[in-house]
């Protein structure tokens, strides 16, 4: 597994450097985990600037409250976000989801994506 993680890294650093912007389907099994829970895991996630997406029956759900935050983005459109809550403890924003996203962006309707610096997402 550490091989596979490295040639994403390597990818996405590749990726960064010629400024694209690719979408990628992964085959790999992630899983999104806070304070110690799985909040989501699959081998469905869409891979979008770097971003890993999860399909929303990929989530648990119970850990997942809607706020009013909302943000643009020129090509994927209006991205709404959730708090994250385990054990009464609030990760404020951390997770976002483009619930109409443009035509682009269509492949990641519904899905949900996590601040990595707030959730760890690993294989």
């Amino acid at each position: 597994m550490a091989c596979l993680k490295a040639e994403l890294q390597v990818v996405r650093i590749t990726l960064a450097l010629l400024n694209i912007c690719p979408t990628i389907r992964g085959n790999l099994c992630l899983k999104a985990i806070w304070n110690g829970v799985v909040l989501a895991e699959s081998d469905q996630c869409e891979v979008v600037e770097g971003n890993q997406y999860f399909p929303p029956d990929a989530l648990k759900q119970e850990y997942f409250q809607p706020i009013s935050k909302t943000t643009v983005c020129p090509w994927k459109g209006t991205a709404s976000y959730y708090d994250i809550v385990v054990a009464g403890q609030v990760n404020s924003g951390a997770a976002w989801y483009y619930s109409e996203p443009k035509s682009a962006a269509n492949n990641i309707k519904g899905y949900v994506a996590f601040y990595t610096n707030k959730v760890n997402v690993e294989v």
